[in-house]
């Protein structure tokens, strides 16, 4: 029987591995449909909103990273348990993706002084100001970004956080011990490490 979910995403980790995270981690079958940056104009015009990622399930389409991610901790339960609580939570994941945009323009740019420019950029102002603030956060958590325990906004951080490292070139968590412990906390939960051992390898 083929799985109830199909995950339509860039052969990438990107802003799909938060979802594929959440898949691995509470056990639910899902279908990985991948492709390449090069397929993707065939592909568009068959999304709803011409952007992926892309849950399918039983017929419906929806669009939206952090909307598909908020649905799966639900059904995993890494979700609040009330409102406020899931208002804690989307609060960091929505300021981890805030972080993402502003280093993620290093990869487009194809110019390479314009690169390094936009590296030392998120170097010298959107790293320092956004790393120091998550670090506060997870020290006084219990080691967790939100609630002081496992949320879906530990594995939001977990899935895009090497992404700032990979765009920079450097180690940005060396002197955050708290996020890069956080990191390697979710990293090392059974089924995401397996996850990761046999996930498809990409640069991103």
């Amino acid at each position: 029987m083929a799985p109830a979910y199909k995950f339509i995403y860039f052969n990438a980790r990107g802003l799909g591995e938060t979802c594929r995270f959440l898949f691995n981690y509470g056990g639910i079958e899902f279908e990985d449909i991948r492709f390449e940056d090069e397929e993707w104009p065939q592909l568009k015009p068959k999304m709803q909103f011409g952007i992926v990622p892309v849950l399918e399930h039983e017929g419906k389409q929806i669009c939206q990273s952090i909307a598909i991610a908020k649905y799966l901790a639900k059904k995993v339960k890494l979700a609040g348990n009330d409102d406020w609580e899931d208002l804690e939570i989307d609060a960091i994941v929505n300021t981890v993706y805030d972080l993402y945009l502003k280093v993620l323009p290093i990869y487009y740019e194809q110019d390479s002084s314009k690169k390094e420019s936009l590296k030392e950029k998120a170097l010298k102002e959107a790293l320092p100001y956004y790393l120091p603030r998550l670090e506060a956060i997870v020290q006084k958590n219990n080691g967790y970004l939100a609630l002081g325990r496992l949320t879906w906004a530990d594995l939001h951080w977990a899935s895009l956080s090497p992404i700032f490292d990979i765009l920079t070139g450097k180690d940005n968590l060396a002197g955050f011990p708290n996020l890069k412990g956080l990191r390697e906390k979710v990293n090392e939960l059974p089924a995401i490490k397996k996850w990761i051992e046999i996930r498809p390898k990409t640069e991103m």
